[in-house]
């Protein structure tokens, strides 16, 4: 960093990853910055700069480069990664702190308290957020989560009881409290998050993030009229058959003449929307409280699945069948009955779909908040 680049720093004051100390003061306050910024996107914590501005330099560089170290290698869980770079301004010198994304996250500080970084300022991880940095690091997966303030009386035992069959399990039917744990659907007492969202009889009661809502537009934006709007309810199952048939409604279905054999001819692929459906059921992060979406326009339709894939996915390797799974356990079950696979095919099947039914390319948007699938609508006449 520059002496000019400090400056202009300093002219905007602390953001998300930048935060300015005049000095050093507990080795808790320090651990509690690194920790906080290691756990989000990293950034940078400028010592020698007071309130409102004011350069006053570090008097004894050397002597706060080994508290530094000691703070990040001893008093945060794990070590934190800094590297320190001295800045000269005006005579005085300031030590830019400058701390990584970690790769090893969650981070902790030696008393085992966890933060992560908002706005401006650092504040200890709220439930969600502890569960999402612990789930990225695949020490905990959330749909393994026990919901200990609901029964077992939750689950749908007759859905349980088509599932087992339909895996070839109907011997194991006298026992299926022993499968749900096998299958980490329950702790033997309560249901787990996959378990309520796979065999649930209305999760949604229950679990915010298991809300679908289904859409029609008019036209080819949010804001144009709202021509029909379903919140749908139900297992994952019971979504998926639910969201295909309401997508039936909406729809073009037709026939053209090739040779002297009629071929179907699809808005979309059904085949397309069904695996777009249930890859947005299966993979979304259900610990953001927000429904999975399903919107039709008139040129297109939206499959929008909230938070952003896991483990650094973008849209490219997406595309290339990179596969991580978010909740294996969930997963496995819409595995197991046949609506997904193993392979990490989803995508690349979809835009395979598209490509050959009407010659148009999957549209895949990843933001902080959510990843959108865009499915073009074949335009009319062809």
């Amino acid at each position: 960093m520059t002496p000019d680049e400090l400056r202009a720093q300093i002219a905007r004051w602390e953001d998300p990853h930048t935060d300015f100390k005049q000095a050093v003061g507990a080795t808790a306050e320090l651990a509690k910055d690194f920790v906080c910024f290691a756990n989000t996107d990293g950034g940078q914590v400028v010592v020698g700069v007071a309130e409102g501005g004011e350069v006053v330099g570090v008097p004894d560089v050397d002597r706060l480069l080994l508290q530094v170290d000691d703070v990040a290698f001893q008093r945060c869980s794990p070590p934190v990664t800094v590297v320190p770079e001295t800045v000269e301004i005006d005579s005085r010198r300031v030590v830019v702190l400058h701390v990584a994304r970690g790769d090893q996250r969650p981070y902790s500080t030696k008393d085992g308290k966890y933060y992560v970084r908002s706005g401006a300022r650092c504040r200890a991880a709220s439930r969600e957020e502890l569960l999402r940095l612990f789930q990225a690091a695949q020490d905990l997966f959330y749909d393994e989560v026990p919901l200990r303030q609901i029964g077992l009386s939750t689950l749908d035992t007759e859905s349980v009881g088509r599932h087992l069959v339909e895996v070839g399990l109907e011997d194991e039917s006298d026992d299926p409290a022993r499968i749900l744990r096998a299958w980490r659907m329950s702790d033997g007492d309560h249901p787990t998050v996959g378990g309520l969202i796979v065999f649930g009889r209305r999760p949604q009661d229950h679990l915010v993030s298991s809300g679908v809502i289904a859409g029609v537009y008019e036209g080819l934006d949010p804001g144009d009229d709202l021509l029909d709007r379903k919140d749908l309810t139900g297992n994952v199952f019971a979504l998926v058959d639910q969201l295909v048939q309401f997508l039936g409604l909406y729809l073009r279905t037709g026939h053209r003449i090739e040779g002297f054999e009629p071929e179907r001819v699809e808005d979309v692929p059904a085949a397309a929307l069904r695996e777009a459906v249930v890859n947005a059921l299966t993979h979304r992060d259900y610990t953001i409280p927000a429904p999975t979406r399903v919107l039709v326009f008139s040129d297109r339709v939206e499959v929008h699945s909230p938070g952003r894939p896991p483990n650094s996915v973008d849209a490219e390797a997406m595309r290339s069948g990179v596969h991580v799974p978010r909740n294996p356990y969930i997963y496995g079950r819409v595995v197991a009955s046949g609506l997904a696979t193993r392979a990490g095919s989803g995508i690349p099947r979809i835009a395979r779909l598209l490509r050959k039914s009407a010659g148009t390319t999957l549209g895949i948007s990843i933001s902080d908040a959510e990843v959108v699938l865009t499915l073009p609508r074949r335009p009319a006449g062809r």
